[in-house]
């Protein structure tokens, strides 16, 4: 069984000093029979009393507020957590079976969100796939493995070429991206098909593999799969989610799983800065350190008593 250290650090900076900040963080790596956390020190400037509860989709939610006037707000999550590996679906259930299980629960309200996609422009050409396939044939778990290749094989692995709010649209244009972008086009096709899928919000361990998005927040998808239950797919790194992919939370797209996020009340530019440090060993001396507050005084409108998502870190 794996065990990983993980050190997520956030930190705005703003240009004046704000107040009566509201912020909610979706921190806590879920637990289950696959991973247990160990051990968690969430440390937050101003040291504010953080109050948790469950969302719909069953994730851990924090809240807090500094009232007081800050000109900054630093938020450190450390964990030590220990995964174990999963069986994969033996996929022995006849197909034609699978395939009606999920026509059945279509309508269940546990899966009805998971199931609605959006059109964009590849939507035409994604139902053409779809159609060419044999679902006499291939059932929902091979057919899931072979959008997450066909994605793999066709989408360039490149930082910085779209943002955190960029639109399926482009994606599809560039066939580029990180992997928030591979995991909402995974995420389309898998729904279309009829299946129930899921975004995930967590982090990507260290292995023998050579794998892409280690140092930042990472994103793939879950599907639902006849007769197995739920199961990660990362179309990143066309592999299944397992003991080096450790979940922090899931839900219908990226905005139920942002991990900060949060409103405040002044007249006042922010800025970001997001650092996430995976490793197998403890680490008692290293620390990851914010950057010097820069001296720009710019000033930004007015943004009081309106809904602010600080947290632009697009998950890599």
């Amino acid at each position: 069984m794996p065990k990983f250290y993980i050190k997520h650090l956030t930190k705005y900076t703003y240009t004046d000093f704000v107040i009566d900040g509201a912020n909610q963080i979706m921190l806590f790596p879920v637990e289950n029979d696959y991973q247990k956390v160990l051990s968690q020190n969430i440390t937050i400037s101003n040291n504010p009393k953080i109050e948790t509860y469950q969302d719909a989709f069953k994730n851990t939610i924090g809240t807090f507020m500094v009232i007081e006037p800050h000109n900054y707000l630093s938020i450190s999550s450390d964990v030590e957590v220990e995964t174990t590996e999963r069986l994969y679906p033996e996929d022995s259930v006849p197909i034609h079976q699978q395939w009606n299980e999920l026509k059945s629960i279509k309508h269940h309200t546990e899966f009805i969100d998971f199931l609605k996609y959006k059109t964009f422009d590849g939507t035409p050409e994604i139902l053409d796939m779809i159609q060419s396939k044999n679902l006499n044939v291939l059932s929902p778990f091979k057919i899931v493995m072979e959008f997450c290749g066909y994605i793999y094989d066709h989408f360039k692995y490149i930082q910085g070429i779209t943002a955190v709010d960029s639109k399926l649209d482009l994606v599809w244009k560039l066939k580029a991206g990180v992997c928030q972008d591979f995991t909402n086009i995974l995420l389309q096709m898998v729904r279309m098909s009829g299946i129930p899928a899921r975004y995930v919000s967590g982090y990507i361990c260290p292995s023998d593999e050579n794998t892409r998005g280690e140092g930042a927040t990472h994103a793939w998808i879950e599907v639902f799969i006849p007769f197995y239950g739920w199961l990660g797919i990362d179309p990143t790194n066309n592999v299944i989610a397992n003991q080096f992919h450790v979940k922090l939370s899931s839900g219908r797209d990226y905005h139920d799983c942002a991990p900060v996020k949060g409103v405040y009340k002044g007249n006042a530019k922010d800025e970001l800065f997001v650092k996430v440090k995976v490793g197998t060993v403890k680490s008692t001396t290293e620390n990851l350190v914010f950057p010097i507050n820069k001296s720009d005084k710019t000033i930004n409108s007015y943004r009081k008593n309106q809904e602010v998502i600080q947290q632009v870190q697009q998950q890599q």
